[in-house]
This record gives structure tokens, sequence and C-alpha cells, in this order.
């Protein structure tokens, strides 16, 4: 059996697509959410017209105690909270993230703040090129599972693995999240620069020089260079940047229409920008996009005058 916390979209598509492998639980943090997805066999609320097959059981209140994964399928910024309410039922057990970003408060990656709420848990990120309808819909998708305990990682491998949903295995869990929490803050410059219609050469510009800046952050950190070139870093950075099913793509697009945003839709790369930014900066390291998305979230900048400074910087070899 499989526990998956997080009754999102991405938490539901992975227990309608998990689902062929066995019983998956539903945890909802919501009662009434809960309710209304076992009485409508459906998520009316973050993943419309797909059907929850019969082996999917929901549940709310506290976290069914067991030594089965857990998959942690919540915003990045209320993990660490989730995680410390729930230390008991969390222990000694498996517990795979399903969240990008970095936390505000912390600095820390999911697989960090796992380490440090539930020491005796086994950290583990899921991650990679995807949406949560593609999953749902059963589409061809690959991901990048990463476990610092390569015995774990390949029992999660087995059990996380469907026909339609491919995983790849690595040990590198630190590169696995840098990738995925990375290339949001570059997905939410792409999508400004198309909104103020500078262009898709402006756009392919920062892809590429996006991906340096995630490198560079990565090496100073001691991840595997390997690692962001593959699904969880390049390909997820392919795809954020280029597809509207994007959320940090899309509200780059409306930063650069000067258009209003959905609140209510969680865009991890605005909270990560500012964390990656308060880390770079403590490692004297050089990376301008993330501080002009920093700017441009915080509203201290407009695109015009981010893209400027960008253009200004002194000429350099690649």
């Amino acid at each position: 059996m499989i526990l998956i916390c997080g009754a999102g979209a991405f938490g539901t598509a992975l227990a309608v697509t998990l689902a062929q492998n066995g019983p998956v639980t539903l945890w909802a943090r919501d009662p009434a959410h809960a309710a209304e997805m076992q009485q409508t066999r459906e998520n009316t609320r973050r993943l419309p017209g797909i059907s929850l097959p019969d082996s999917v059981t929901l549940t709310t209140g506290p976290v069914p105690k067991g030594d089965t994964p857990c998959l942690l399928a919540m915003p990045m910024q209320t993990l660490g909270g989730f995680l410390l309410e729930h230390a008991e039922s969390l222990a000694r057990r498996p517990l795979v993230a399903c969240c990008k970003g970095m936390d505000l408060t912390t600095g820390l990656g999911p697989t960090g703040l796992i380490a440090q709420s539930c020491p005796t848990a086994t950290p583990a990120i899921l991650t990679g090129p995807s949406f949560a309808r593609d999953i749902a819909l059963g589409l061809p998708t690959a991901l990048t599972l990463a476990c610092g305990d390569d015995h774990t990682g390949q029992m999660l491998q087995r059990c996380l693995t469907t026909p339609t949903l491919r995983l790849y295995r690595s040990t590198d869990t630190l590169g696995a999240e840098l990738g995925g929490a990375l290339k949001n803050v570059i997905a939410i410059a792409c999508g400004a620069v198309i909104g103020a219609g500078l262009g898709e050469s402006a756009r392919a510009a920062l892809m590429t020089r996006g991906f340096a800046e995630m490198n560079r952050l990565a090496h100073a950190l001691g991840a595997h260079p390997q690692t962001l070139a593959g699904l969880s870093g390049f390909g997820d950075l392919a795809l954020t940047c280029t597809s509207d099913q994007s959320r940090n793509y899309r509200y780059g697009l409306s930063i650069g229409k000067g258009a209003g945003f959905d609140p209510s839709l969680t865009v991890e790369g605005s909270a990560t920008a500012r964390a990656v930014l308060a880390r770079a900066r403590a490692l004297s390291l050089d990376m301008p996009i993330t501080h002009a998305v920093t700017a441009l979230v915080t509203g201290e900048l407009h695109v015009a005058q981010a893209m400027d400074m960008l253009l200004s910087r002194p000429l350099k070899e690649e």
C-alpha cells in the first residue's frame, strides 16, 4: 500500500496512476475536501474530469502510521510545518518529497527538511518534467527518483513505477532537488520575457544562461553535475520554461503583461527565488537571473528594468 499526503492536483494524479499497482491511501488536510472527493470520486477543485479508481481511499485527520512509503505531495513552503505536526506518524518510513523548491525559513530543500524534522525516516525525492494532468491521463512520463540509500531507492523505484510512469534512480538527492527548485525561478523569467513581447530568442538565452546558474549553485553545494543534465534538471527546465501548463511560467507571463494572477495558485518559484538568492549571496555566487526574478516578484523592478540590468552586465566568455 502507498500513502500519499496531499490531495492537490499532483497528489491526486499520483494516486490515480499508482492505483494500477495496488491500494492507495490519499490523505487530505481539509475534511470537507476529502468528503467531497469520496462522494464524487473526483478532485473537482484541482484535477477536474479525472475519476478516482476504486482502490484509492480518502482519509483525513491524523496521518496513518506504518512502515509503508509515504509520498509528500504538498507545496514546499508548507512541508516543514506538516513534518513537524505529523513527525510521530512519519517516523521510520521512506518519505518521498514530491514538491520542488527551497524553504524560505531554513534555506533547505525538501529532503533536507525531512532529515531535520524526521531523523529516523529515509528521505527521497520524486522530481522531473511532469504535469499532474498528463500523469493522471496515463500519458508517458519519466521522472527521477533520488534516494541516498540505494537499497530503499530500488524498492521505491519498483513500487512507484507504472506502465506509463517510468522512474530513473539516483542517489544524488541534493542535485535532484536543486534542479526541481531552480528551474522554477528560470521559468518565471522566461514567462516574463514572453509576456512582455521580448521574443523567443530572449527566452532561449534565459534558459541557457539560467541552466548555467543552476549548475553554478549545484556545484558550490556539492551536487553531481550530471544530475542537473538529466530529467530533474535540464528535462524539467525545458518543460517548465515552454509550456502554459506551468504555473511558474504563467506567473511570469502575468508579470510580463502587467496582469493579475490567481493568488490561490501555488507558485513555488516565487519563494524559491528569494531563498536561492540569500543562499547565493552567502556563498558569494553570481546569479544575476535569480537576482532579477527576485526583484520582479517583490515588485522592486519592472521587466524592462530587469532586462536592462541583465543586458548591461560586463561582457565575458561563455
